[in-house]
């Protein structure tokens, strides 16, 4: 894939290779160009998700060249900290109102799915803002880890 829109940011290679050597012993299933990060092999969950199209969800317009989402779940008071109150689910897995633009580039938010898990994104992270990431990415892992 092309360098990502954003001139700074890192392209989905580079998180992937990022990813893999922050997490060694992690798993990454590979479906559809997406990316799915499990903290132990037979997990069923991911700790963090890379997406690069719509086929989920269009509440950050994916299909734009060279963007993508890196998505991560996190801890509740993690979440909370971050945004504020955690939202409430919907009964469909309708995209989540936060008052977040959720086509924006290189800005850490909430997921506009699920939020109400706990989880957070980022579309094409630039490098500061993946080095904001590296401790969230970290609970993240821990977190999977303790979730069979």
């Amino acid at each position: 894939m092309d360098r990502p829109t954003n001139q700074e940011g890192m392209t989905p290679n580079d998180v992937l290779v990022e990813l893999g050597r922050l997490f060694p012993e992690s798993s990454v299933i590979h479906a559809d160009g997406d990316s799915y990060f499990m903290a132990k092999a037979d997990q069923k969950m991911p700790f963090a998700t890379l997406v690069t199209s719509d086929q989920h969800d269009a509440a950050s317009n994916l299909n734009r060249e060279g963007v993508y989402r890196l998505n991560l779940g996190v801890k509740r008071d993690t979440y909370i900290t971050l945004f504020g109150a955690v939202p409430k689910p919907h009964t469909a897995w309708d995209v989540i109102d936060t008052g977040h633009n959720y086509a924006a580039l290189d800005t850490l938010m909430p997921h506009p799915i699920y939020a109400p898990m706990g989880w957070i994104c980022v579309l094409n992270p630039g490098a500061a803002t993946f080095e904001r990431l590296r401790p969230l990415l970290q609970e993240a892992y821990e977190k999977a880890g303790r979730h069979q």
